[in-house]
């Protein structure tokens, strides 16, 4: 984009005007997500057990956090901004992991006796590692989608109704693919089912309990922002970065 602007004598300068600056709050929710994403990735090596169910530290921590953040996307910025931060965090996701495998082949210094840890904590499977990048574009896609249609078809009432059900059918898709790639003949049928269902519900439990706080972030950006998108005509193809 560029101005015209008069020079001496009358003549016209063109000059390419400033680029549109990106909101803060836009940057800020989008940090967040991607935090949220990748602290979960490496807290997941953990399993806990809470009233004798088991499952990943992620699981409890921030991982349900970023579909938060999701949901705050696209109600807010719209599909097509959520879209390029959900790639954004897979992106950012995949240098971590890289970085992560780099820093474990690297030769240790004499007086560091700690290999073995590194390996066990940070160390991961191209299963898991496919599993998981495998889950989270498809569940965050389901998810903003729903989130998007579901905008048009309630006219923007009843946000509740759109970020329960969002992650009801979201952390379905991303559970059950990670589960399946991860976990699939290694952990017997009856067992597996029981870790997918676990997983499942502790997540939807998580967000359904923090509706409230959605609730107060959605309504304190769309009053600074002066913004409310609905994604008329907006096409939710996850790879159609400019549709």
């Amino acid at each position: 984009m560029t101005t015209s602007v008069r020079g001496g004598e009358g003549s016209v300068i063109e000059r390419a005007s400033p680029p549109e600056l990106v909101s803060l709050w836009f940057v800020a929710v989008t940090a967040l997500f991607v935090t949220a994403l990748i602290t979960a990735n490496i807290t997941a090596v953990k399993v806990v057990e809470i009233w004798r169910v088991q499952v990943p530290a992620g699981t409890l921590t921030l991982f349900p956090l970023s579909y938060i953040f999701g949901d705050v996307l696209t109600e807010v910025y719209g599909f097509r901004r959520a879209r390029l931060v959900i790639w954004l965090g897979f992106f950012c996701n995949l240098i971590a992991v890289i970085a992560i495998y780099v820093g474990g082949l690297l030769p240790a210094a004499e007086f560091w006796q700690d290999q073995e840890a590194y390996d066990t904590i940070l160390g991961f499977t191209w299963r898991l590692l496919a599993a998981s990048f495998a889950g989270y574009l498809a569940g965050e896609f389901v998810n903003s989608a729903i989130i998007s249609r579901l905008k048009l078809i309630t006219k923007g009432r009843w946000l509740w109704s759109r970020t329960i059900t969002s992650t009801v059918f979201g952390q379905f898709v991303d559970t059950g693919i990670f589960i399946a790639i991860a976990f699939w003949g290694v952990i017997p049928g009856g067992e597996l089912w029981e870790t997918f269902l676990h997983a499942w519900l502790i997540k939807v439990a998580y967000e359904t309990l923090a509706t409230p706080l959605t609730y107060l972030v959605v309504n304190y950006l769309k009053r600074v922002e002066q913004t409310d998108v609905y994604d008329y005509g907006t096409q939710l193809n996850p790879f159609g970065l400019r549709s």
